[in-house]
Order: structure tokens, then C-alpha cells, then sequence
């Protein structure tokens, strides 16, 4: 007779197809948890609740298949800290059979939304179903909370320090966003500064979609020269495979064409290749055909305009002017781009106001400073090259 711990009172015969058995249902449970994480984390990365990870994406097709190698160390360490730790299956069992109840009851709860509100059916039928099988699971619920002391203890504390930690993410990166948008600088007081221009192609990378953003301000404030060719790139990824080239772009000119600033939404899905020289590439296309439909655009609004009898060598005339400043525009982004392009970003310290209350300061200046310290780089993770990035310290009062 075997007296194993987890396996008592089991026979020579039936103990090792038992332990095959359990064994198998134990791989196939931690892939499920595996699984589940790596999908939850990125969804709380496209909401901005969690820090910065690297997110592979495995497959082609199944848009949710990914591996995130952060998460996956982090789970191996507390798998490792709870056998350690515990050294009692009984323990174990009472803190995985209080977190798998806990996540059947709050599912339930959410179906009653997902009925009413997306399914569209009755407010009653949402309600029985609650009722039906949330007493159920309250049922097991509160026999798990008997157990909470002799280890239900541990997924408690986990997902109270997950939820602290998401939540503070969240709370500083809403703060860190919506100064950046209080803070933005007009076109008009930028260009008032009467700053030097170099002959080159800078791609100004940041969240802000209109007027300039603090950071570049901010650096033309301190050193007053910027690049010939300026465009301000927003990057947004998207939960779908591949964007096409054609809709990949979306460029618009800001200000008056003297100036020769840009503005460029870039959308890029998940399987997209970052390859740095062909985004430059496909991105220098992009603005020579939009400065080609600017031309297409003056020609007919010339020919809109023209009287039925205007000369006609006056109008050769303005298509010929039109055509020359068109050229005259695409060689100077051909010449700034033989010059070299460079990346700008803000590297940026948030910290809280003296004003504020010592809760704030110790959520922002220590726990969401030490996440974003920690976390991903926006560089790396857009695939900037080192040699061509330009950083522009600031610090955010929130």
C-alpha cells in the first residue's frame, strides 16, 4: 500500500495510471492558466492597465495565440514559491479551489451584462440565470472561505497585488497623457521662435494626434534648431494580423507649405514586420504622394476658378508654377532624406505635485516610477535603432 501524499490508500494495481492521469490533467490545467494570462495581460495592455511587456505573437492566424517570455518566468516563480512553500497538496488545493470558484462566480455575474446588454434579451431571464447558478457557486464559495486561513489566503493576495498594481499603471499613465494634452504648444508659437532649420528628416514620435507636443516644444525651447523635413508619427497597433501598405498611412500636412511639417498616423497590426529602413521607406513614399495629390488638388481648383474666358496661356502659366513648387518639394524631401533621418522621443519622469497628498506622491513618484522604469521601452519596442534616436528629458508635474 502507497501513502504518498496527494495518492493515500491506493493500491499497487491502480496507483500509476492514477498518477498518469493526474499528471496529465495537471499539464493540461497549467496551459489553461498559461493561456489565460498571456490573453488577459494583452487585453489590459490594448485597455493601458499594464506596463509595457513583450508580446509574441505565434500564429498568422489565430489572432489570441501569444506568448509573452515576462509573464511566463513570473508564473514559473510562483509555481515554484507555492510547492516550496506550502509543501501540502491539501494547502495547494484549498488555494486553487478558492481562486477556480471565485472566477466561476464573478463569470457569472458578468453573463448577466453580456445577456442584457449584448444579447439584448430580458432583464428577468438575465436575473434567473444569476440566480440559478450563482447560488450554486455561492454555495461552494463560502465553504472555500472556511479554507481561507489554511491557504485560499494566497490567490487573495495575489490578485490584490496584480489589481493594485494595474490600477496605479493606469491612474499614472492617465495623468502622464492628460498633461502631455494640457501642455501641448500651438503651431503658431512654434514657429514664432524663428528657429534654424538642419537638413535632415526627424520622425517626432508621440501619442499627441494635434498641435505639437510638450517634449518638442520643449527641446526647440532649449535648443532652438529643428530638422528641414519635421514629421510627428502616432503609431497605433491594432488586434488584427497585417495592415495593408495602402492603409497603413495616413499622412496631412500642418501649417503653411513653406514650413514642410507633417503629420502621420501609422497603423500597424501584430504580424506586421518592424523593419526600421522600409517604414522610413514606405513612409518617404507616402508623403511624395501626398505632396503629388496637393498638386492634383491646385489644378483643379485653377481650373474651378478660371473663367470660361480666361487666357489660356494664364493658365499654363499657374500649372506651370504649380508643378514647379511641387518639384521643388519632393527634391527637398529627397535631399533631407540623403541627409539622414533621426527619431525623437520624450524620455520622461512623472512625478506628483508638492501639493499633493502622500498617498499620490508615493503611488506616482515610487510604485508607477518604478513600473515605468522597469518596463518595456517604447524605442525598443517600435524598433528605433539606438544610433538614430534622439531623447528629450522631461519631467511632468502631475
Amino acid at each position: 500500500m502507497f501513502h504518498l501524499s496527494g495518492f493515500p490508500m491506493l493500491s499497487d494495481i491502480i496507483f500509476w495510471p492514477v498518477f498518469v492521469i493526474a499528471t496529465l490533467a495537471t499539464m493540461v490545467g497549467s496551459q489553461a492558466i498559461i493561456s489565460a494570462t498571456f490573453s488577459i495581460i494583452s487585453q489590459c495592455r490594448a485597455f493601458n492597465c499594464f506596463p509595457r511587456v513583450k508580446i509574441v505573437h505565434t500564429s498568422n492566424n489565430i489572432h489570441g495565440q501569444i506568448y509573452i517570455p515576462e509573464v511566463n518566468w513570473v508564473l514559473m516563480l510562483l509555481c515554484l514559491a507555492v510547492v516550496v512553500g506550502f509543501r501540502d497538496t491539501a494547502t495547494i488545493g484549498n488555494a486553487y479551489g478558492l481562486a477556480v470558484i471565485t472566477v466561476m462566480f464573478v463569470t457569472t455575474l458578468l453573463m448577466f451584462l453580456i445577456i442584457c446588454t449584448v444579447w439584448k434579451r430580458d432583464v428577468f431571464l438575465a436575473f434567473l440565470f444569476v440566480a440559478i447558478f450563482g447560488f450554486v457557486e455561492l454555495s461552494y464559495f463560502g465553504a472555500c472561505l472556511a479554507q481561507v486561513h489554511k491557504g485560499g489566503w494566497f490567490p487573495l493576495v495575489v490578485s490584490a497585488v496584480v489589481v493594485s498594481l494595474m490600477s496605479v499603471w493606469h491612474y499614472g499613465e492617465s495623468k502622464r497623457q492628460a498633461f502631455e494634452l494640457e501642455n501641448k504648444v500651438s503651431l503658431d508659437s512654434l514657429l514664432s521662435l524663428g528657429t534654424t532649420r538642419v537638413p535632415e528628416i526627424c520622425l517626432v514620435c508621440s501619442h499627441v494626434t494635434s498641435a505639437v507636443p510638450p517634449m518638442f516644444a520643449h527641446f526647440v525651447t532649449n535648443f532652438p534648431a529643428f530638422h528641414q523635413i519635421l514629421i510627428f508619427v502616432t503609431v497605433h497597433s491594432l488586434m488584427i494580423p497585417k495592415v495593408p501598405v495602402i492603409d497603413r498611412f495616413h499622412v496631412s500636412r500642418i501649417g503653411p507649405p513653406d514650413v514642410s511639417l507633417f503629420r502621420c498616423i501609422v497603423r500597424y497590426g501584430y504580424k506586421d514586420i518592424g523593419d526600421n529602413y522600409e517604414f522610413e521607406t514606405q513612409l518617404i513614399e507616402k508623403i511624395t504622394e501626398f505632396l503629388k495629390c496637393e498638386l492634383n488638388s491646385k489644378e483643379m481648383v485653377i481650373l474651378e476658378q478660371s473663367l470660361p474666358g480666361a487666357k489660356t496661356q494664364r493658365r499654363k502659366e499657374l500649372r506651370l508654377q504649380c508643378l514647379q513648387e511641387a518639384g521643388e518639394d519632393v527634391n527637398e524631401l529627397m535631399e533631407a532624406k540623403e541627409a539622414g533621418v533621426t527619431y525623437m522621443m520624450g524620455h520622461t519622469s512623472v512625478i506628483a505635485r508638492e501639493a499633493s497628498c502622500i498617498l499620490k506622491k508615493l503611488v506616482i513618484n515610487y510604485v508607477y516610477g518604478f513600473l515605468r522604469r522597469n518596463s518595456r521601452c517604447p524605442a525598443t519596442s517600435l524598433g528605433i535603432p539606438h544610433s538614430a534616436l534622439i531623447e528629450v528629458g522631461m519631467v511632468y508635474r502631475v
